[in-house]
């Protein structure tokens, strides 16, 4: 259902790459608000996935830019307030990472150089994204900067490896920069952590599905699927939320609120 709650409002929307990725179901929501925007991904993230098919679908143009080049970040801001007709009131940073984890590396026995690689990707590049959109006045009084998280960034998922470094370090980010965007353009910045979601890169997580289980039996309403972290995301960008600033949101089920479950416990409770 649409209320048109972006009616008029534009933005750019980073790391759609397929119809599993929650930027994809988010651009689909915005538009169906009534929002524009233009989409964009790394060169070689867009060569292998299906974005110009939601451009198609959205009515929107995709601008190539590599997050971690500041360069790249002032040619995409440039084009897309060109192409967008104005400044911006939104952006969503939904870009994760790890080289570390899809080499099957320990986070005992990192590779540095890897490490850093992912480290830039999922957590720096908001900071650049960011650095860039305040330093040349991208954003519109009251618009909405919002990156995507997950709880490891608080607590251990061991298989989650150095991800859960860049996400801490993401989420400290946001508080950080979000100080001074608030305090000196009324543009808000908020994280959202999300329950474990079947995208393209959360199922390279090794012994993803066992954790989706777990997760939905310890999360009172089950796990927030992506249509659920699209329809969050809908609202920080709208005018409902103007005040919402410097915050981690968690849209998981409650998950991040339970010590166990019934459910959990189940399972480790013998029959007599």
């Amino acid at each position: 259902m649409s209320y048109n709650l972006l009616k008029g409002k534009k933005g750019i929307i980073f790391g759609a790459l397929d119809a599993n990725s929650i930027a994809w179901k988010t651009a689909e929501r915005v538009h169906e608000e009534g929002g524009t925007f233009v989409l964009t991904n790394a060169p070689i993230a867009l060569r292998m996935g299906q974005i110009n098919e939601l451009a198609e679908k959205t009515n929107s143009q995709v601008i190539p830019a590599d997050a971690t080049s500041i360069e790249d970040l002032e040619n995409l801001v440039a084009k897309a307030t060109e192409v967008l007709g104005g400044k911006l009131d939104f952006v969503l940073h939904s870009i994760g990472m790890s080289v570390n984890v899809r080499k099957g590396n320990h986070y005992t026995n990192q590779n540095y150089n890897y490490t850093e690689k992912g480290w830039d990707v999922s957590a720096v590049s908001f900071h650049k994204t960011m650095n860039v959109l305040y330093n040349k006045d991208a954003m519109n009084e009251w618009g909405s900067i919002v990156a995507l998280t997950y709880m490891a960034a608080q607590r251990v998922f061991p298989d989650y490896n150095d991800m859960a470094d860049n996400k801490a370090y993401l989420e400290s980010i946001a508080r950080s920069f979000g100080y001074f965007f608030g305090k000196d353009k009324n543009v808000r910045v908020n994280t959202i952590s999300q329950s474990p979601t079947p995208t393209t890169a959360g199922q390279g997580v090794k012994g993803f599905d066992g954790f989706m289980a777990y997760a939905e039996k310890m999360s009172p309403l089950g796990n927030a699927t992506a249509e659920d972290c699209a329809n969050y995301t809908i609202a920080m960008f709208s005018d409902l939320t103007k005040r919402v600033t410097l915050q981690n949101l968690f849209n998981d089920g409650g998950f991040s609120n339970m010590g166990v479950s019934d459910s959990v416990m189940d399972t480790f409770t013998e029959e007599k």
